[in-house]
């Protein structure tokens, strides 16, 4: 019998009530039995400054999220939607985590990756998820396709607490999380 898949979720929002956060709290929960979901948050990683990295190197912040994504199966992004796009307190994470760029093989070649995610409007983050997909290929990423998940009108999927109570969303949801689970479990097993 194979180890459990580890995943990785990554909610690009830093609010306390983030609908992201929330979704992917949901998703940890859901996780099929042989995958384990930790998740992470972009707190304490400072803006991308090329003089602080020469001066000083990657700030710790990054390196420690630099090392959970280099040990995980697979890397859930859990996107807003700001103004049309990608957050960009997201996208400087990503920047910092693709630093140096020789780093970039390492910690996103082939690396699967699944996006998805929340918003208040009626078009769930179907911009913020296309305007990824360059960059994940310009990263080398194994971009899964096996679904999307697009939760819109998020004020009536989670209660006050940020619990999921659409019973919809929570089954599309588990589908999702286990479909990307048996896709890294079979790249992984390819690789070996």
């Amino acid at each position: 019998m194979s180890s459990p898949i580890n995943l990785l979720g990554i909610s690009g929002s830093l609010r306390r009530g983030s609908y992201n956060t929330a979704l992917l709290r949901a998703a940890q929960s859901l996780a099929a039995p042989a995958a384990s979901l930790e998740v992470a948050t972009l707190h304490d990683i400072p803006l991308y400054d090329g003089d602080l990295e020469q001066q000083h190197g990657l700030p710790a912040a990054v390196e420690t999220l630099k090392a959970r994504v280099v040990a995980c199966d697979g890397l859930l992004l859990v996107t807003p939607e700001y103004n049309n796009g990608i957050p960009g307190v997201f996208k400087n994470a990503i920047d910092w985590l693709s630093r140096p760029a020789a780093d970039i093989p390492r910690v996103f070649g082939d690396r699967p990756v699944a996006l998805l995610g929340a918003s208040p409007g009626g078009f769930g983050t179907i911009l913020a998820q296309n305007a990824w997909l360059p960059v994940l290929r310009t990263l080398g990423t194994a971009q899964w396709n096996g679904g999307r998940l697009l939760v819109s009108k998020a004020g009536a999927v989670f209660d006050g607490d940020g619990e999921l109570q659409d019973e919809a969303v929570r089954g599309r949801l588990r589908e999702f999380v286990q479909g990307f689970a048996r896709f890294c479990l079979e790249r992984r097993a390819a690789a070996m």
